[in-house]
């Protein structure tokens, strides 16, 4: 087993007589790769970051919950359907609780009620409902609901600025535990390509050094006068 001495910090920039062109542009090398890397993974996982957190804040004010009716009968026992919602607890329409005269929800203590009410849990169906947009437009769509809602049942629907079915928007500190996940997985990931590069071209180096070893090796070699075996 080969003799290690003590590891040498920095070597490659220090002067010594030993060393050579390859060495100096191998420290160059991993010094570039090292920086690219770094600024990379933290400029590309920040970027993602924030587009992702800016993307689900619109949503957040774009999307707004809306009071849909049933218009076909939900499969399954109607014993659990007391009141259906697409996502939980339903809310009766013109009941005095913020819900506006399209079906819109336009109270935020309203909205604070239905999504508290949303939070239930209970296996849900897919049936047909009917709703209006933002804009007065009456749309049809599927919807989750409770088994067995009835025809005309009032249930919980979120839609986007043109009335279209979307899922409940992430709350602020979803948003922010999401953002912050997926901008890693984005940092990491372009991080892994200019250090990726860097190992490459590294080794190409190493195997041209051991590949000038042997040439000197070779030429040097026949010189000795006396061999020891």
């Amino acid at each position: 087993m080969a003799f290690r001495g003590p590891k040498v910090w920095l070597w490659r920039w220090r002067r010594n007589p030993l060393k050579r062109r390859a060495d100096t542009v191998e420290a160059w090398v991993l010094l570039g790769a090292w920086v690219v890397t770094v600024l990379a993974g933290v400029l590309a996982g920040w970027t993602a970051s924030r587009g992702v957190e800016h993307g689900l804040a619109r949503e957040r004010l774009d999307w707004r919950p809306a009071v849909a009716l049933v218009i076909r009968q939900a499969p399954g026992s109607s014993g659990s359907a007391a009141a259906g919602t697409a996502n939980g607890g339903g809310r009766p329409v013109g009941d005095g609780s913020g819900v506006g005269d399209g079906g819109e929800v336009d109270d935020p203590n309203a909205v604070d009620a239905m999504n508290t009410a949303n939070d239930g849990g209970g296996p849900r169906v897919w049936t047909e409902v009917r709703w209006t947009g933002q804009d007065g437009t009456p749309h049809t769509g599927q919807a989750r609901v409770r088994p067995g809602s009835a025809v005309g049942t009032p249930v919980t629907v979120w839609t986007d600025s043109g009335g279209r079915l979307v899922t409940r928007p992430a709350t602020a500190a979803q948003a922010h535990t999401r953002a912050v996940m997926i901008g890693a997985l984005v940092g990491v990931s372009a991080a892994a390509v200019p250090f990726v590069a860097g190992r490459v071209v590294r080794g190409r180096l190493e195997r041209r050094r051991l590949d000038q070893w042997d040439t000197e090796w070779t030429d040097f070699g026949p010189t000795w006068s006396r061999k020891t075996w």
